[in-house]
């Protein structure tokens, strides 16, 4: 197997006296879905905010394709291709639907903010291609007609989405999802399901909290299971159902009975 694009070791963090993450290790691999759940408290969040500079570790490491991350600023990490959303929406309401996606873009611009400034004849040109570009992307997803929209106008769940698609705006490596089906309905979880498995299929590791259960297993490659900051379980979906310290923590009696269904093998859609 390739080398993990990402690698977690012995990572910590505590607030107070309370133990948020404790020596926990994770990685995922090119091209794979990962999943990570447990209850409520368990410290996913905070491994989430870890991984991708918005807390600094207490403790471990944290290897982005071989390179050490941990103490970098959030940008910083974002620019080489680690990008996530966020379990509360970070979309910029006053901006419409395709400026927010123009930002994400913009991570990549190459004119530079003083030719933007200036308006130059290149920084021109790169505002024409991000628009095209960004059209592209609404239009994967059914947005396109609302491109020039305010932002806070959409519906939650294409709030959701748009924040989905600012994120591929910046060309990740590696997309972390933060609950992107919290206050979904089913249909709208079943096109984002869609449109997680498109997006590995093109190559992106995916990183996702989620607790909806159902949607996790049928999506995730390996899940990483947590409970009050431990890390209890890994491994396949199928894997993770049978195991007793993850019914008795999370699942609950009856789950392999009721939900028997394997998960997807790497590279499946």
């Amino acid at each position: 197997m390739d080398h993990p694009i990402l690698e977690g070791r012995g990572l910590r963090k505590a607030f107070g006296g309370v133990m948020a993450v404790a020596a926990v290790g994770l990685q995922a691999y090119p091209g794979e879905i990962v999943a990570l759940i447990g209850p409520n408290g368990a410290g996913k969040t905070t491994l989430f905010n870890l991984i991708s500079g918005v807390h600094a570790l207490d403790a471990g490491q944290i290897l982005f394709d071989g390179r050490p991350i941990h103490g970098l600023p959030t940008h910083r990490i974002a620019a080489l291709g680690l990008v996530r959303t966020f379990q509360n929406l970070q979309v910029f309401d006053s901006m419409t639907v395709l400026e927010n996606v123009m930002v994400g873009c913009h991570l990549r611009s190459r004119a530079g903010f003083l030719a933007a400034g200036l308006r130059l004849r290149r920084a021109k040109a790169e505002e024409c291609r991000t628009r095209e570009r960004g059209v592209g992307l609404l239009q994967r997803v059914g947005l396109a007609s609302r491109a020039e929209d305010q932002a806070s106008n959409l519906p939650f769940g294409q709030q959701r989405l748009l924040e989905i698609v600012r994120a591929l705006a910046s060309e990740p490596r590696l997309l972390m999802l933060d609950e992107p089906g919290a206050g979904l309905t089913q249909e709208e979880k079943a096109k984002l399901g869609d449109l997680i498995r498109e997006i590995q299929r093109e190559g992106v590791t995916v990183l996702i909290v989620e607790h909806d259960v159902d949607m996790v297993m049928g999506l995730a490659h390996r899940v990483y299971v947590l409970d009050y900051g431990q890390l209890i379980a890994q491994g396949t979906p199928q894997q993770v159902q049978a195991d007793s310290r993850v019914i008795e923590a999370y699942l609950g009696a009856g789950w392999g009975q009721e939900n028997p269904g394997p998960g997807p093998s790497v590279g499946s859609g």
